[in-house]
């Protein structure tokens, strides 16, 4: 199994920026008041659910294949619960490269839908994301693709961070940014940015305590694996994954986990206040917000909403808690 082993940047996110650019227009930082009042601090909002396949992903999806269209690739595969899998799809049909998505059974069925509206083959396998990725790797062996990893590729980060540089255009002052983590390459590229932009941005992650791995890891200092099994496909991940985890490891200002009825109460607020239908991971950051408010207090912070892709039976549920 092959992954990236170029640079993570900010000048090859600079690069990425004139890649991306083409086929994505920038995303909205909105500021919102009314959060802003319950959590006591200037909450701006970045909008990377409404980009093409409904995530941030879509950035790295591009830039990944804007440099595998210079050489011989027969195609790609990844493995995915959703949003990297349309990403990779979208993005191959744009540069016209065969693209195969194995998701595990009793997936989001949005997402598998979105994944076959891409032109990509779709193949279910597996109970988790991790059981889908070992069906993912007999395939890539077997017919000689070129496998994309959610995580684990420094095309992908520096693609994601060009995010990064739309914040810091969009807004003087930014405090402090709420990021979800699954795989890590959004933390990653935003540890790249800010750090070198904007080193006195305080930088916070959020995941599942149902999947939090990522967390487990950040807190050993090491890779470590946990169980997975939240609803939400944004963080379902077993475990941290070395290029992201390498990156963003000793660079957090704080770690913050939330229940499963913490997640649904984020989407609950997300729509509340934002008018937004958020995925899980995607509302996240509100919850994580509200968690860390008196260390935001009176600050500008930056929250990121990363998917809209979400089951309707989630969203349905999620309205039993629109009061904190």
């Amino acid at each position: 199994m092959r992954t990236s082993t170029g640079s993570v940047s900010v000048n090859e996110i600079i690069k990425a920026k004139t890649v991306i650019e083409r086929y994505v227009s920038e995303t909205p930082l909105t500021h919102y008041p009314g959060l802003s009042t319950m959590i006591g601090c200037r909450v701006f909002i970045k909008h990377e659910n409404h980009l093409l396949g409904g995530s941030f992903k879509i950035r790295g999806g591009i830039n990944k294949m804007f440099h595998l269209k210079k050489t011989d690739t027969l195609g790609v595969i990844t493995f995915s619960t959703g949003n990297h899998g349309i990403s990779v799809g979208m993005a191959a049909n744009l540069f016209d490269i065969p693209a195969t998505v194995v998701v595990p059974n009793n997936n989001n069925p949005g997402k598998n839908q979105l994944i076959k509206e891409t032109g990509a083959r779709l193949i279910e396998s597996g109970n988790n994301f991790d059981e889908a990725a070992i069906t993912g790797k007999k395939i890539q062996e077997n017919e000689q693709l070129e496998f994309i990893h959610a995580a684990n590729d420094s095309h992908l980060i520096n693609g994601v961070g060009t995010e990064f540089l739309e914040i810091l255009h969009q807004l003087k002052e930014v405090d402090a940014i709420i990021l979800p983590i699954g795989g890590g390459s959004e933390l990653a590229a935003a540890v790249t940015v800010f750090n070198e932009l904007s080193p006195k941005t305080k930088i916070y992650a959020v995941q599942a305590k149902a999947s939090s791995a990522a967390y487990q890891s950040w807190r050993e200092g090491k890779i470590v694996k946990s169980s997975n099994e939240t609803f939400a496909g944004g963080f379902a991940t077993g475990e941290a994954y070395e290029l992201p985890f390498s990156i963003y490891s000793n660079k957090l200002s704080g770690f913050i986990t939330l229940t499963e009825e913490e997640l649904l109460q984020g989407i609950a607020l997300s729509f509340k206040y934002t008018h937004n239908l958020a995925e899980g991971a995607g509302a996240a950051t509100i919850m994580a917000a509200f968690k860390l408010k008196e260390e935001l207090k009176g600050k500008n912070v930056v929250l990121q909403m990363s998917g809209a892709n979400e089951m309707l039976s989630v969203l349905k549920e999620s309205l039993k808690f629109s009061e904190l």
